[in-house]
């Protein structure tokens, strides 16, 4: 799929009925060259469909809509205010003889609605997240502090969402969590406990390793999405070489030798904090760091993010924005956590490179699965060998990662638990299993392998890696 695959986006509200304000309807509009005219005859264009389709089901306005050249997602997400999605089709062009030219072919089914309908949620999201909601702005500062706050916002952040790459895991927004052995967990329990009580600014904090979360004080809501912005955002765009990583593993050392990489290492920016001063020596650095705001339903509370790191493990500390950070409050929290959180890091490595050494040499597995659970919202997936807003690289081909798409809406249509088993036009098998508000998928390369032994290989892979946590028959 083409970069460009965002045809438009449309943010507007129906505040203003008047004919005369059909313009002041419009919030923000993406590309921002389209003619006035056009703009509001699109945006008229989904308003119409949108209360339409009330006319059938008030409360469950449409979602989307189907055309040849493009698909268009719709999405209230608070009360008066709608974002609208338009995505173009992928399209392949068939040579024709005679010399005349290539016939197009617009592929109207390759695009899932699950999928991008969720990519427009995250969008609304990920703006509350640095914004807070839409209604609050314009009852702030009026119709103009919520346009400018939109346009600094979605501007930035389209240029980055790179709607080639979404997949299923967008459907699910899920948490990665990285196991740990109880010794270990409780080592960073107390770590943040020490840090909270020495630091009675800390309101919230979350801990993580590998981009993997291992802890965190947020609600459940609040720390998907902003595990969503570490993990495609933040994170990658400090990502260099690790003393600690997935395929190169820390060397053993004497702890005694372990130096202080957050604090040593301050002066190439990779490592100590990732917002806010990139060196803490320099007389001129400036101690402001990003805002999030959390809580939006209830107490709404406003919060400086400060994101710490050393070697590959990074602690986020959240503190009242109404405080003004200073330079003796950074060194302070430096020289606090720094060492502890190198120690940890390489606690953590030390376990994880354990566990490795006990499992085994790695072999190609027959099967490769994507698994999520709806209650704790923990996703894990031998299908991406990497996942960022920019790129996702899996290891299966794209038709087989539609299969999953398709059966995923299938089971969004329905309640009671389900088993879904398809061949692929390949070698390949496909399985579905939902049960008890977790889903399973399953890819298998079982070529001559029927449907019986298909399902013992599932039974075996849910008994090994799930606990048994499926009792489907």
């Amino acid at each position: 799929m083409p970069e460009s695959m965002i045809k438009e986006g449309i943010l507007a509200t129906d505040h203003t009925n008047a004919d005369d304000q059909e313009e002041k309807k419009i919030l923000f509009y993406h590309p921002i060259e389209i003619e006035t005219n056009e703009k509001i005859r699109n945006v008229g264009l989904c308003e119409a469909i949108v209360q339409f389709t009330r006319t059938f089901c008030p409360s469950k306005p449409a979602k989307s809509l189907h055309t040849q050249k493009n698909r268009q997602f719709f999405h209230e997400p608070e009360e008066s205010y709608w974002m609208v999605m338009v995505v173009r089709n992928p399209m392949v062009e068939k040579p024709n003889k005679d010399g005349k030219p290539p016939t197009v072919e617009y592929q109207e089914e390759e695009i899932i609605d699950s999928v991008y309908g969720s990519v427009l949620q995250q969008c609304y999201s990920m703006y509350k997240l640095f914004n807070g909601t839409f209604n609050r702005a314009f009852e702030a500062g009026g119709v103009e502090l919520l346009i400018q706050k939109l346009e600094k916002f979605f501007y930035r952040y389209l240029q980055t969402l790179h709607l080639q790459s979404c997949d299923l895991l967008d459907v699910f927004g899920g948490i990665s969590f990285f196991p740990l052995d109880k010794m270990t967990y409780l080592k960073i329990q107390s770590f943040v406990n020490r840090v909270e009580e020495s630091m009675s600014l800390v309101k919230y904090t979350a801990f993580l390793y590998n981009d993997q979360l291992i802890w965190s004080g947020l609600e459940q809501e609040d720390m998907r999405i902003l595990y969503k912005y570490l993990t495609t955002s933040l994170f990658p765009r400090h990502t260099e070489p690790e003393l600690a990583g997935r395929d190169s593993p820390l060397r053993p050392e004497v702890a005694g030798n372990l130096l202080h990489y957050g604090r040593q290492r301050l002066d190439d920016g990779r490592d100590g904090f990732l917002t806010g001063p990139v060196n803490l020596k320099d007389p001129d650095a400036k101690f402001r760091f990003p805002r999030i705001i959390v809580n939006t339903e209830e107490s709404y509370e406003e919060l400086h993010l400060i994101v710490y790191k050393a070697m590959s493990a990074a602690v986020c500390f959240m503190v009242n924005a109404t405080v003004d950070l200073s330079r003796e409050f950074c060194e302070q929290l430096d020289g606090l956590v720094g060492p502890q959180l190198t120690l940890l890091a390489s606690d953590i490595c030390e376990q994880y490179n354990i566990n490795r050494r006990s499992s085994g040499p790695e072999k190609e597995p027959q099967f490769k699965f994507i698994y999520f659970n709806h209650m704790n919202l923990a996703e894990k997936s031998t299908i991406h060998m990497r996942k960022t807003a920019s790129v996702s690289l899996t290891s299966v081909h794209p038709d087989l990662m539609k299969i999953l798409g398709d059966i995923n809406c299938d089971f969004a249509r329905i309640d009671e638990d389900e088993e879904i088993i398809v061949k692929a036009m390949t070698d390949y098998w496909v399985v579905g299993k939902k049960s008890d508000q977790r889903e399973l998928y399953v890819i298998l390369n079982q070529k001559n392998a029927n449907l019986i032994e298909v399902n013992e290989e599932v039974k075996r892979l849910c008994a090994t890696q799930f606990n048994n946590i499926f009792f489907l028959d």
